[in-house]
């Protein structure tokens, strides 16, 4: 933090004051220290069998840095950092761990579907994505493959991710369905409210 990003511009420092609140109130929701999955989903109101349930565990895994199926405070500022100040090749880079399901290094077929899908699922219910109403998962797969996937080889690499998403407009929209998912924990937050 604090240094400057890729694209010239300088990132403002989290002052103690902010790092401190954001503290407590990790800790008044996590008094553990950590948020487990299930809380994780309980923390924004998603049903654990629902439409979201897929895609809370994939944002889940990419918070998760370190691998303990857990997210300490550290990895918590870090994924709010990134996702509300990070670059676009910072966020493109995120998406990807969510897209990599498996964490081997590409995306196959299977694992785009799932979560496409599920993206898909959510914006339906929200009727915020004409794309997702008019093209079957199936389709807006294929064509980001066929945009993606340089050597046909069936997988997408994480330089294949960033070239393809910043080359095509369509795939970046498509892609940006999870790329930042603020406006999609808002409105989990809002319908847990009533809690």
């Amino acid at each position: 933090m604090g240094q400057a990003n890729s694209n010239g511009q300088d990132d403002e420092e989290m002052d103690v004051a902010t790092l401190q609140e954001m503290y407590k109130k990790f800790v008044m929701e996590c008094p553990s220290g950590v948020l487990f999955l299930h809380e994780f989903k309980k923390f924004f109101g998603i049903d654990p069998t629902g439409e979201a349930s897929e895609y809370a565990e994939s944002m889940f895994r990419a918070f998760d840095k370190n691998g303990d199926d857990t997210i300490d405070f550290l990895e918590y500022v870090a994924a709010l950092n990134l996702v509300f100040r990070g670059n676009l090749e910072h966020k493109l880079r995120w998406s990807f761990k969510v897209y990599d399901k498996d964490g081997n290094g590409y995306v196959d077929r299977n694992e785009l579907r799932e979560i496409i899908d599920s993206i898909c699922r959510l914006k339906r219910s929200c009727r915020r994505d004409s794309d997702c109403e008019l093209l079957k998962t199936d389709e807006i797969c294929e064509r980001i493959f066929q945009v993606v996937d340089l050597n046909g080889d069936g997988q997408i690499t994480l330089e294949e991710f960033l070239d393809g998403a910043q080359k095509d407009e369509w795939v970046m929209k498509m892609l940006q369905l999870d790329m930042n998912p603020y406006s999609w924990v808002l409105a989990q937050r809002r319908k847990s409210a009533h809690f």
